[in-house]
């Protein structure tokens, strides 16, 4: 989450490979390292401020875990966003992020 609250996309490089999967809604499910940057890239450009907060971690067995997470700021010309996250992260022997996805409580927004 450090990584991902700096808002740069180069931060977020070493947790992914061409391997890597991620969904998160409302786009559907990209593979591969270069696409999940620029989807990042895109993402920090809907915000003028964004910032994630963990309260739980789960570890479910076999390097995958479940992510209870609040985000909230401010996105260009739409004001306050606040929403709820859970999401399932899959992680590599060498800790890398195999799979991701993300599940929303409020998709209005989107």
């Amino acid at each position: 989450m450090k990584d991902l609250n700096t808002l740069n996309p180069e931060h977020l490089e070493k947790w992914f490979t061409d391997e890597s999967t991620i969904w998160i809604p409302p786009t559907k499910e990209i593979s591969g390292k270069n696409r999940i940057l620029a989807l990042f890239r895109a993402i920090f450009r809907r915000y003028e401020k964004i910032e994630w907060n963990v309260s739980e971690i789960f570890h479910l067995g076999n390097d995958k875990y479940f992510y209870q997470t609040s985000s909230s700021g401010n996105m260009n010309g739409k004001g306050t966003y606040n929403n709820e996250i859970c999401t399932i992260v899959q992680f590599s022997k060498c800790g890398k992020i195999l799979y991701l996805s993300d599940y929303f409580k409020d998709t209005k927004v989107f």
